[in-house]
C-alpha cells in the first residue's frame, strides 16, 4: 500500500510492528531513548528476539528511527501507538499517560493521521479518549504477541482484531485499510480478521490473557497439590491434557504467571468487573501471589546457606524481567526469612549488583556459591548441578 506509518515505542511491541509493515511502507519509529533509535538505524535489535534481528540485517526494510516525533507524525498516514501502559496499584487502572503523550504531540504538529492503539488500555478507553480530543480517526488493535518471538507471532498471526467506531466513516475506513496492512506483511495466509466496536476490542485483550493465566495458575495449583500429597505431576498433566477439549497448550508449571502483560491484564480486568458479580477473575489474581509463596516455602525448607537465582528473566529467548514471576518469590522468600542470603546469575544485567543482591554471571562460579539453585525454566547449562536445582519445569527436568 506505500503508506508512512509512525510507530511510537520500540519494545517487543513496537519494534516488531515496524519491522513487519516496513516491508511495504515507509515507517518511521519513534522512542525517548537515543541508544535504541542508533541501534535500530544501525540495523541491530534493541530488544533479544532472533526474527528481528534477521530481518534487520538481511531484508529490504524501508525503516528509520528518530526520537524525534515531529515530522514523524506530521506527515504519517497512521501513527501506531505501542508505548507502555504500566498497572497502578494506587488507582486500579493502567497509567495511559504515555498513550496521551503521543495524541497531544501528534494534534498539535497538524496531523491526519488515522491514530491507531496497540498499548493494552482499559476497556472504553479508546472511545473516551476520542471524544477528549476530538479525535476524527482512531482505531484500537490488541496485540497477541510474545516477548522473544514477537515478529514470529506478526508474521504467523492467530487473528488480527480491530476495533473502531461503526458510525464513523473514517474510523471504519482506517480500520479496514489496517487490517489490509497487517495482512499484507504477514507471511501466513487466511488470517482471521474480527471487525469490532472499540470497546469489545479491548475487551478481547484482556480476557484473552485472564484466560491464559487462569490456565497457568490452574496447572500450577494442580502441581502444589502433586507435590504436598507425592504425586508425580507430569503423568496428572499429560493424562489430562490428553482429552482434546483441554489440550496440551500452556499447561507446564512454573513459579507463576509473569512477564509484561498477563499480571497486569488480569488486575486490570479484575478492575473493570466494578460492579459485576464474578469469582473466577479475582481467583486467577489471588492464585499467582499463593503460588509464588508456596514456591519461596518449599525452598525455604532445604534451608540453604545461599540461594541461586538462575536467570531474571521470564522467558526463554528474552531479555525483559518486568514482573517476573521469580521477583516476587524472591520478595517472599526474604519475608519469610530476611536474612537470608541470595545471588543473582543474569548476562543480562552488566552490573555486579541486582537489587541489594550480588550478580555472578560467572555461570561455573554462581553454581558453586549456590546452595540451592532456583530456576523457574530449565537450562542444559545447569546438567552439572541436578542436584542442587529446584524448579518446576516437569516437561524439561527428567
Amino acid at each position: 500500500m506505500n503508506k508512512h506509518v509512525a510507530v511510537a515505542g520500540t519494545g517487543y511491541v513496537g519494534l516488531s510492528l515496524a519491522v513487519l509493515l516496513s516491508q511495504h511502507n515507509k515507517v518511521t519509529a519513534v522512542d525517548l531513548v537515543k541508544e535504541k533509535v542508533d541501534k535500530i538505524n544501525e540495523k541491530e535489535s534493541p530488544i533479544v528476539d532472533s526474527y528481528i534481528s534477521d530481518y534487520l540485517k538481511n531484508k529490504r526494510l524501508n525503516l528509520v528511527a528518530t526520537t524525534d516525533g515531529n515530522e514523524a507524525y506530521k506527515n504519517a498516514d497512521y501513527i501506531i501507538i505501542s508505548t507502555p501502559t504500566n498497572y497502578d496499584e494506587n488507582t486500579e487502572f493502567f497509567d495511559t499517560s504515555s498513550v496521551e503523550a503521543v495524541i497531544k504531540l501528534a494534534l498539535s504538529v497538524g496531523t491526519n493521521a488515522c491514530f491507531v492503539i496497540k498499548s493494552t488500555v482499559p476497556v472504553g478507553f479508546t472511545n473516551k479518549i476520542k471524544e477528549k480530543y476530538g479525535i476524527k480517526k482512531i482505531i484500537f488493535s490488541p496485540e497477541f504477541l510474545r516477548e522473544g518471538k514477537a515478529l514470529y507471532d506478526n508474521l504467523y498471526p492467530s487473528r488480527i482484531v480491530v476495533g473502531a467506531d461503526p458510525k464513523d466513516e473514517g474510523c471504519s475506513k482506517c480500520q479496514r485499510e489496517f487490517a489490509d496492512l497487517l495482512k499484507e506483511g504477514a507471511e501466513k495466509k487466511d488470517i482471521p480478521v474480527l471487525f469490532t466496536n472499540y470497546t469489545e476490542a479491548e475487551a478481547v485483550k484482556l480476557f484473552s490473557n485472564t484466560y491464559l493465566a487462569m490456565r497457568v495458575a490452574f496447572f500450577n495449583e494442580l502441581d502444589t497439590y502433586a507435590e504436598i500429597k507425592g504425586l508425580n505431576t507430569k503423568e496428572i498433566i499429560d493424562g489430562v491434557c490428553l482429552d482434546p477439549r483441554i489440550g496440551q497448550g500452556y499447561n507446564n508449571p512454573s513459579f507463576g504467571y509473569g512477564g509484561y502483560c498477563l499480571p497486569k491484564d488480569t488486575k486490570q480486568l479484575k478492575a473493570n468487573y466494578q460492579g459485576v458479580p464474578e469469582d473466577i477473575i479475582t481467583a486467577v489474581v489471588n492464585a499467582n501471589d499463593t503460588r509464588k509463596k508456596f514456591i519461596a516455602q518449599e525452598i525455604l525448607k532445604k534451608n540453604p546457606k545461599v540461594v541461586g537465582i538462575y536467570r531474571l528473566t521470564m522467558k526463554k529467548g528474552s531479555d525483559n524481567f518486568r514482573s517476573s514471576s521469580i521477583q516476587g518469590v524472591i520478595s517472599y522468600i526474604l519475608s519469610f526469612n530476611p536474612s537470608q542470603e541470595i545471588i543473582v546469575f543474569e548476562p543480562t544485567i552488566g552490573k555486579k549488583a541486582w537489587n541489594g543482591f550480588k550478580v555472578i554471571n560467572d555461570l561455573d562460579l554462581f553454581k558453586r556459591e549456590s546452595s540451592v539453585i532456583i530456576a523457574n525454566r530449565a537450562s542444559k547449562d545447569l546438567d552439572d548441578s541436578k542436584e542442587k536445582i529446584f524448579t518446576r519445569d516437569v516437561y524439561s527436568i527428567e
